[in-house]
């Protein structure tokens, strides 16, 4: 007895063994592929042959950023970090055309923009999120907020915005350029490639001082990726894309930036935005041009954080 007593209780002993080795196993297993689940896309195909490149960062609720013009998702670098540390995930779209985005014959115009921001933010299922675009990135962002009905959405950030219009109308003074000079920009587009990018650069900061060497060098590194005819097509959307009718569609709250020495997009313009868009704040900037995003990216950072705990 005493013996089939010391079998049964050696049986026992190794089916608990096998058993906790088993649920182990599968512990093992199910936290892999949760670990699997967490890897996120880093491109999205929003068209047949068109992938755009995507930086997702970060847990909690989110925030998709706009690149500006002729930059990538990248120029985004010092506030991905803020915000991920801020509890927030970040989503930084670069536009067809640009950076690591595939860069097609086609579109290129605000439309198109607004159609592919849309398609990103379906697959990803996005709920409630904060668009910002800087420069001609925020008037895009505008655009699909009213293209859009705010689809995924719920608040606004215009950053430099080059919006509603980016060259002067007979009836609309406020931007800085005119038809006539940005035609010129794509012109020198098409015949002498860096020397847009040096007459773009000159306007870009508050002074030549005001980033590093190695700041003003990595931004020119991204924006030498973009494709030419990119370049050239945005450049025309810049010129003639006129959102004025966008302006009374926003019923999301939305936060305005603008230096008062921007030299590319004008401070009259953010002032009449934020007269146009129902309950928009403006907050000004006192040491930087069209670069704030890195430029004052402290402030930056502090103001937009602000925003989206609202």
């Amino acid at each position: 007895m005493k013996t089939k007593n010391r079998i049964t209780n050696l049986l026992l002993i190794f089916l608990s063994i096998s058993l906790l080795t088993s649920c182990a196993k599968k512990e093992e297993q199910t936290t892999e592929k949760a670990e699997t689940k967490k890897a996120r896309a880093e491109y999205i195909e929003v068209e047949p042959n068109v992938r755009l490149h995507i930086t997702d960062v970060g847990e909690g609720k989110p925030v998709v950023l706009i690149h500006g013009y002729p930059l990538s998702d990248a120029m985004w670098e010092y506030q991905y970090h803020a915000l991920v540390n801020a509890g927030y995930r970040v989503i930084g779209i670069t536009l067809r055309g640009f950076g690591q985005s595939d860069k097609p014959y086609g579109k290129y115009n605000y439309d198109q923009f607004a159609t592919d921001i849309k398609a990103v933010l379906d697959q990803l299922d996005i709920k409630d999120a904060t668009i910002g675009g800087h420069s001609m990135g925020g008037a895009i962002a505008l655009h699909y907020v009213a293209k859009y009905d705010a689809a995924h959405i719920n608040k606004l950030a215009l950053f430099a915005a080059a919006a509603p219009c980016h060259t002067k109308k007979a009836d609309y003074p406020y931007p800085f350029f005119t038809k006539e000079d940005i035609s010129k920009w794509v012109e020198l587009n098409n015949n002498d490639r860096p020397a847009l990018l040096a007459a773009i650069g000159g306007y870009f900061t508050l002074s030549p001082t005001s980033v590093s060497p190695g700041i003003g060098a990595w931004l020119g590194g991204i924006e030498m990726q973009s494709s030419p005819y990119a370049m050239e097509q945005a450049l025309i959307a810049l010129r003639d894309e006129d959102l004025r009718a966008d302006l009374p569609k926003i019923k999301v709250p939305t936060l305005i930036f603008n230096a008062k020495e921007d030299k590319i997009v004008s401070f009259a313009l953010a002032e009449e935005m934020n007269k146009a868009i129902l309950g928009s704040v403006l907050v000004p900037f006192e040491k930087s041009g069209h670069a704030l995003f890195v430029e004052e990216k402290d402030k930056f950072n502090e103001e937009f954080i602000k925003f989206l705990k609202k």
